[in-house]
């Protein structure tokens, strides 16, 4: 049976990661307090984000970026989204 978290994005018990996405503090955090759901989400929005501002990920400035949108995200805070992005239709 997977393990359950309760989502901090989602604020009720999701199904939890398998293992922290990154190591130290703050892939435990992530680990213990996200759920599978909202880091997929996560990782399309940071793909796009990433696309979208050209970032270069061997900068220390926008690998912080990246790491306070993805606060943000997690936090229901607004967060920078790539421009002109129309989900698809369901």
């Amino acid at each position: 049976m997977s393990r359950t978290v309760f989502c901090r994005k989602y604020q009720k018990e999701l199904e939890g990661l398998a293992m922290p996405p990154m190591p130290g503090p703050k892939g435990q955090d992530i680990y213990e307090n996200v759920s599978k759901l909202a880091w997929e989400e996560w990782q399309n929005q940071q793909t796009m984000l990433i696309n979208e501002k050209h970032l270069n990920l061997m900068d220390v400035n926008n690998r912080k970026y990246l790491q306070a949108q993805m606060e943000r995200f997690f936090n229901n805070e607004p967060f920078d989204q790539a421009e002109g992005y129309v989900p698809p239709e369901k």
